[in-house]
């Protein structure tokens, strides 16, 4: 391939999605890789650190479009970059393809195909190149220093001449790989942390991590054979918020990150709840790119609601971009490596990673979940 890395354009999009070791790695693989001049600079590293792995620098993204048959992107395209693409060109990346369907329709327009990387299966095989579970690390450690950098206290327990300080109280809803991270950082800065999941079988995770479990009865299956959470009854559901709500009011900080595939994320701290925290404490809701697990969440902004200030931020990874740059460029070549597993230039629709995760090819959206979602906007 003619790989092209193009400079992310998005506000606030500080990641690049190749760093120069992936580089000289696919370069030894016998693949070209286009560097736009500066794409890096914010990730801390150089146009001479790519040519040094034996990269070739584009002056501007419209000599890397012409030069790359294939694009990776950390974000979404912009107007312009959609300009540039061409037909027989292809994309490997992160795009959030549910909350951006009408970029998903104009690339399938464009005959664009689209490697979306948030759709590999939930397979071991897969795991090497799963971007979500990576950018979760960054995220859930990320979400613990925003935390603690905005709580007007402590997070460890203090004896000193001056008195006992006691630990911050800190509360996690969802223990998946961005609450685990959560849960392992916050307990590193010394917080007394409980975890609340309605999945049973992560306590033992939770419990290594030297956290507390928060359990609540279960009549009903919350997870998918793919390892999502499912959408629950309405009783259910209720049964869910008086435990949180019985936790929250004793949190000093609440790490959010409850998602439901493809849907909008559930409400799990109501406005109720807010009232309840005491004054000064911190909401951190991981879901807010989905809507928000927390009745309060403005997405993309920090606000304080009765007290309690709530972030929701939409890129934490990108507050991050040298160490979640090099982890995504690492899913990437392993994803690459898996497209061309032979020497044939067409893509293997019999392998579930390259089948499950390509979501358009010739002109068509082959993806379910996205389609059902174009058809219910009448598209």
């Amino acid at each position: 391939m003619k790989i092209g890395v193009p400079k992310e354009r998005i506000e606030g999009e500080r990641r690049v999605s190749l760093v120069p070791k992936i580089v000289k790695e696919l370069i030894g693989k016998d693949h070209s890789v286009f560097v736009e001049s500066g794409a890096g600079e914010t990730a801390g590293f150089s146009d001479s650190d790519y040519e040094d792995a034996g990269a070739t620098i584009a002056k501007d993204a419209g000599a890397l479009f012409t030069e790359s048959d294939s694009l990776i992107k950390c974000n979404i395209l912009t107007d312009d970059e959609l300009e540039m693409l061409g037909d027989d060109q292809f994309l490997i990346g992160t795009f959030s393809p549910m909350n951006n369907l009408d970029l998903m329709q104009q690339l399938a327009g464009k005959n664009v195909t689209t490697f979306a990387m948030e759709f590999l299966p939930r397979i071991t095989r897969a795991q090497s190149m799963d971007i979500l579970s990576s950018m979760s690390t960054v995220a859930g450690y990320k979400a613990v220093l925003l935390a603690a950098d905005t709580l007007p206290k402590f997070f460890p327990l203090l004896m000193t001449a001056a008195g006992t300080i006691p630990p911050a109280n800190a509360l996690v809803i969802g223990a998946g790989v961005a609450g685990l991270q959560a849960i392992a950082t916050a307990k590193r800065l010394g917080a007394r942390v409980s975890a609340f999941d309605t999945r049973p079988a992560v306590k033992e995770q939770v419990e290594s991590l030297g956290a507390r479990f928060v359990e609540m009865e279960l009549e009903e299956e919350a997870e998918t054979e793919g390892g999502y959470a499912r959408e629950m009854t309405e009783e259910f559901y209720q049964k869910e918020l008086e435990v949180i709500g019985a936790r929250a009011e004793k949190s000093d900080i609440i790490i959010s990150t409850a998602l439901i595939f493809g849907k909008k994320a559930p409400i799990l701290i109501t406005e109720d709840m807010l009232k309840t925290m005491k004054p000064g404490s911190v909401v951190v809701d991981l879901a807010a790119v989905n809507g928000g697990n927390c009745e309060g969440t403005e997405p993309g902004k920090s606000v304080v609601k009765h007290g309690v200030t709530i972030h929701a931020p939409l890129n934490l990874p990108a507050e991050l971009p040298t160490h979640a740059s090099q982890m995504f460029a690492k899913n990437i070549s392993n994803f690459i490596a898996e497209l061309y597993k032979d020497e044939s230039d067409a893509f293997d629709f019999e392998n579930q990673v390259v089948n499950d995760s390509c979501v358009i090819h010739d002109g068509k959206i082959r993806n379910e979940l996205i389609q059902n979602a174009l058809n219910e906007k009448g598209e």
